[in-house]
């Protein structure tokens, strides 16, 4: 889901006073555009070959070799964390270091369109593995000792939710640029506001994600700091567990045609605009697609197929579903959101929600809410009928909003399995014309909002507050917030 809290930035410069700014935790990337290769092809349709540079090293002085990159992937399919991103690698059969310069990726489907772009995602960070478990997840506290680090920085303090410290590697040799700071501090904030203030009274030099509305329109009146806007990929929706939901698979009164009812009387009642307008003041957009606005093969079938056919709700299209399914009102649905992940204003979001759906007496909602820690365990336990989840994308391309949703090992284990879905979404993978890929990824669209999977519903922006004299603030739509060029 690739989830960040709330983050201040503290920045230790080059020079002896301590400031504030972040260097990307990462180890090393293989990526499309290559940082730790010398080159990266496709050599058959099937086969992704790499060939590393030579002398490259972690921080803990190891050699970083081809045995490492097989490694870190195998340990990705091996450990397949639901909250992890091993989802991004359905097509890669196996990965092969003939040599320690070399590395061939196996391919299940030829021509994949993604793959390259997959590799400079969250899945693609190369660990070390000296230091880290294949088999299991290895602690903080072992991969901080174990220095196992190769990118601009390695971490040397870390606590978890509170602060990491990062500390600039000198012999980083990857694509991007070195780090502007030799040390640097993120420090982490579980409440908006205390991170507004802190940003206001020079306490940190940047902030970073989930300010609220109000916090952002009093944030951009202050003289004292800039409030920088950049693309948003990111998503808010709902998801509907197919097993637990009411009708879902293992329910006492199972039955999929009432289960799918349910779901589109949910998306028939849902009023976007309402929720754009009144909770986040636009900072939010409605969102009618699961691809969102701006990527190629963006369309809106969820504004076309549900609520009166022009973006807004309508109760009378909601009721007509669930009489003809034969269900009686008002249906009863657990819905599950968490307070602390996404902003307070989530608190207000779902209860909107909440009173939308009730609003014509056809659901009684059951609204529940869990701390972090907790939901993103038991959402994958089938523990939540219905819950709130955001996304903010690995790489910006249609594909991450339809691959690590809709395949049949996905990352939200919710019990959707549709193999036409699954079929069209491997076609556009693999498709290189531009024109016919758009159209699969157009197709795979509808045939998900069919199905109401999930149902999206809001897209964000990206905004970041510094300091006045803090500069290298970059946003990019992939989410990926770039440290190592602020500098002062």
């Amino acid at each position: 889901m690739r989830h960040v809290t709330h983050v201040g930035i503290v920045v230790c410069s080059n020079s002896s006073r301590a400031r504030r700014f972040a260097a990307t935790p990462v180890a090393a990337s293989v990526c499309r555009r290559p940082s730790i290769p010398e080159s990266a092809e496709f050599t058959e349709p099937t086969q992704y070959t790499v060939t590393l540079k030579e002398g490259l090293t972690f921080a803990n002085g190891n050699e970083l070799t081809s045995s490492d990159v097989k490694f870190s992937f195998d340990r990705q399919l091996e450990i397949a964390d639901p909250n992890g991103p091993s989802s991004l690698l359905y097509n890669l059969e196996s990965v092969e270091a003939p040599d320690d310069l070399t590395v061939v990726f196996t391919l299940a489907s030829e021509d994949d369109q993604t793959f390259p772009q997959i590799l400079s995602s969250p899945v693609g960070p190369i660990v070390d593995e000296d230091v880290f478990s294949p088999t299991e997840l290895t602690s903080s506290e072992d991969i901080v000792e174990g220095n196992a680090f190769a990118g601009q920085s390695a971490i040397t303090d870390y606590t978890e939710n509170e602060l990491i410290r990062y500390q600039a590697f000198e012999d980083y040799n990857g694509l991007l640029e070195a780090a502007e700071t030799d040390v640097v501090t993120a420090q982490y904030f579980t409440e908006e506001t205390q991170l507004k203030l802190a940003v206001q009274q020079g306490d940190i030099d940047l902030a970073f994600r989930n300010l609220s509305p109000t916090d952002l329109g009093d944030l951009r009146e202050d003289e004292n700091v800039t409030v920088h806007d950049g693309p948003g990929g990111e998503i808010r929706y709902m998801v509907f567990d197919f097993n637990s939901q009411p009708f879902g698979a293992d329910t006492e009164d199972a039955d999929e045609e009432q289960a799918l009812a349910v779901r589109q009387a949910a998306a028939n009642l849902l009023d976007r605009e309402a929720l754009s307008d009144e909770i986040y003041q636009g900072t939010y957009t409605p969102l009618y697609s699961y691809v969102p606005e701006g990527l190629t093969g963006a369309v809106e079938p969820l504004r076309e197929m549900y609520g009166d056919g022009e973006g807004g709700p309508d109760a009378e299209a909601a009721a007509s579903v669930l009489e003809d399914a034969g269900i009686e009102t008002p249906v009863e649905l657990n819905l599950q959101y968490s307070p602390d992940h996404y902003g307070s204003s989530s608190d207000e979001e779902y209860a909107m929600i909440e009173s939308q759906l009730e609003a014509d007496g056809l659901f009684e909602v059951n609204l529940q809410s869990t701390l972090w820690d907790t939901y993103n365990s038991e959402r994958v336990e089938g523990v939540y009928p219905a819950y709130q989840l955001g996304w903010f994308p690995d790489y910006s391309d249609a594909d991450n909003y339809l691959s690590p949703f809709f395949q049949e090992d996905n990352f939200l284990v919710n019990g959707y399995s549709d193999a036409e879905v699954q079929e069209t979404i491997l076609a556009q993978s693999s498709t290189a014309d531009e024109a016919e890929r758009t159209a699969l990824i157009e197709e795979a669209q509808e045939l998900v909002a069919e199905d109401l999977s999930t149902l999206p519903y809001l897209q964000g922006a990206q905004v970041a507050v510094s300091a006045n004299d803090i500069e290298g603030v970059t946003l990019d739509p992939s989410f990926k917030f770039r440290y190592a060029p602020l500098t002062r």
